[in-house]
């Protein structure tokens, strides 16, 4: 079991930038693959970016790539994801997602995934 609480969203003007972090509990946060989505009002909730187990793989959603970049520290147990050149199609609410796995690879998949955070919401203003 784990526990994920997402942080760090707010409202930002175009053009600048933000960081969400996502606390896990537990001792076994390393044995995850980790990855963002985002939920825009009326939208499907869509992968944005992936990271393996120790963060040797990562992916990008295309339109957030040259954007955004994810990284994790499993020493703090913690995921994040730097946001920055942000646009106005960025607003959603962010969610943080385990992926339970014994690869070193990703998961780009929803379904793949076993745990989420409750979401934060980043809005981006013109």
């Amino acid at each position: 079991q784990v526990q994920l609480v997402e942080s760090g969203g707010g409202l930002v003007q175009a053009g600048g930038s933000l960081r969400l972090s996502c606390a896990a509990s537990g001792r076994t946060f390393r044995s995850y693959a980790m990855g963002w989505f985002r939920q825009a009002s009326g939208k499907e909730r869509d992968v944005v970016a992936a990271i393996s187990r120790i963060g040797g793989r990562t992916y990008y959603a295309d339109s957030v790539k040259g954007r955004f970049t994810i990284s994790r520290d499993n020493a703090k147990n913690t995921l994040y994801l730097q946001m920055d050149s942000l646009k106005l199609e960025d607003t959603a609410v962010y969610y943080c997602a385990a992926c339970s796995t014994l690869s070193g690879g990703n998961c780009y998949r929803e379904n793949e995934y076993d745990y989420w955070g409750q979401g934060t919401q980043v809005t981006v203003s013109s």
